[in-house]
């Protein structure tokens, strides 16, 4: 079924107004009274105001959100471009209403094409490449990466449980989360079920899926696969580790939702043992020996005997395990697995004259991510590193207040993404964890 809606036509942030900046104020000022540097309030008030004002629009009773220099609706940024303002949903109304939108056009999103990772506001035909396989008008492009199916999970249940209210539950969503499971189970056996195909003509092993489309070789392990990591890039071997675990948490979500608002304890059931399922292939199949760090959480396998160990930039990443499947993290693995991450072991981890970070094959070598930044102090549980880590975003921002893509290790002022909303909601959810 398809999408059914014409293309948003309120203006950015028409509704939101005064009403949702009073609710924004007293966290602001919370800030304010927690570090010394005026800078930190201002750059965090104006990131949350300019998400609210600029990446929203309203249609009917949905919203759509662009991720910032692009005008399509990412699954997954439009659930962590919300993640800061989840903790103010007890106090307005109007912000609580914002999220059930977004929730509402995610679920539509979802039911169009649950293999697509980002859409357009119409059937504009817009595409990121006009030559990919997919044609369809509505979607901006189709890489099917299991965290796009997993995040508005998450974003749901935080946003139930911060509320109590159950009005975006309805109908569709209870067919959306049935197909979620059923995605990800099919997936279980990509060689033999899947009709997903991925093929952009001409373009870099990392743009498209070898194999006409299917992508590379994979074994069954129990884990669900997945075309591409949460960089938009190819998975090198088809099961993601932190995209598994972050789809096995999401699915107890979707059983605890499943069970409170449907009653139907069969999709509960089925939620909770593949979420089990999950979770055992990746003790099984995901923990590897590593020469010097010892047994750690490997980014990406087949199933076949091929292993990756790195880690990205990008969520879920190894590094934001505790941030997103805090439940299903093995605490000695995650330590040394960390310890990695953050280390010249990891070959997309740089260091140089103004920062060390973790950095992604999606951007050019020696580029670290204020994502990963800001992840590393959300999973750091030390005061002390959370602040230096604020400091450090603040001194690699290049002069703009704002967030970016990935920048230069020896010089911040080379950069890419001027208004990447996401890292900008990243640095909020740091320093507003910080302030609590």
């Amino acid at each position: 079924m398809g999408l059914g809606r014409s293309a948003p036509t309120h203006r950015r942030g028409e509704d939101r107004g005064a009403a949702v900046k009073d609710v924004l104020q007293p966290y602001v000022d919370r800030v304010r009274q927690a570090f010394g540097d005026p800078r930190v309030a201002a750059t965090v008030s104006d990131a949350l105001e300019r998400t609210l004002r600029d990446t929203l629009t309203r249609d009917g009773d949905e919203y759509f959100v662009i991720t910032g220099d692009i005008p399509a609706m990412w699954l997954r940024d439009s659930t962590t471009q919300l993640w800061p303002y989840l903790r103010m949903l007890g106090g307005s109304r109007e912000l609580a209403d914002v999220v059930a939108g977004v929730l509402r056009r995610q679920f539509r999103q979802i039911g169009h094409d649950p293999y697509a990772n980002s859409f357009n506001p119409g059937p504009t035909g817009a595409h990121y490449e006009p030559g990919d396989l997919n044609d369809d008008p509505w979607v901006w492009e189709q890489k099917y990466e299991v965290d796009s199916l997993a995040f508005p999970l998450l974003l749901a249940h935080r946003w139930w449980r911060a509320t109590g209210r159950t009005d975006v539950f309805d109908d569709r969503a209870h067919r959306v989360f049935r197909t979620v499971v059923d995605q990800f189970r099919l997936e279980q056996r990509h060689e033999e079920r899947s009709p997903y195909r991925f093929v952009r003509p001409g373009a870099i092993a990392t743009e498209t899926l070898t194999r006409e489309g299917l992508g590379t070789p994979v074994g069954f392990t129990g884990m669900t696969w997945s075309g591409f990591r949460p960089s938009d890039d190819a998975c090198t071997y088809g099961y993601n580790i932190p995209g598994n675990l972050l789809a096995a948490q999401a699915l107890r979500h979707l059983a605890e939702i499943a069970t409170a608002c449907w009653d139907d304890a069969a999709l509960a059931t089925d939620a909770q043992q593949l979420s089990a399922e999950i979770v055992r292939a990746v003790a099984e199949f995901g923990v590897v020996e590593h020469p010097e760090y010892g047994l750690i959480y490997a980014y990406e396998v087949d199933g076949l005997g091929g292993t990756l160990l790195m880690d990205d930039a990008n969520m879920p990443s190894l590094l934001s395990l505790p941030f997103l499947s805090p439940g299903l993290v093995d605490p000695e693995i995650y330590a040394r697995t960390r310890s990695f991450a953050l280390g010249p072991g990891n070959p997309w981890w740089f260091s140089g004259r103004a920062a060390s970070g973790v950095g992604s094959p999606h951007t050019r070598e020696r580029r670290v991510w204020p994502i990963a930044l800001a992840v590393e102090g959300l999973t750091s549980g030390s005061p002390q590193r959370q602040r230096e880590l604020v400091d450090l975003l603040l001194a690699t921002d290049a002069g703009t207040g704002r967030m970016h893509e990935a920048f230069d290790v020896d010089d911040p002022s080379r950069f890419s993404r001027p208004w990447f909303s996401w890292a900008d909601s990243m640095f909020c959810e740091l320093v507003l964890t910080v302030a609590e």
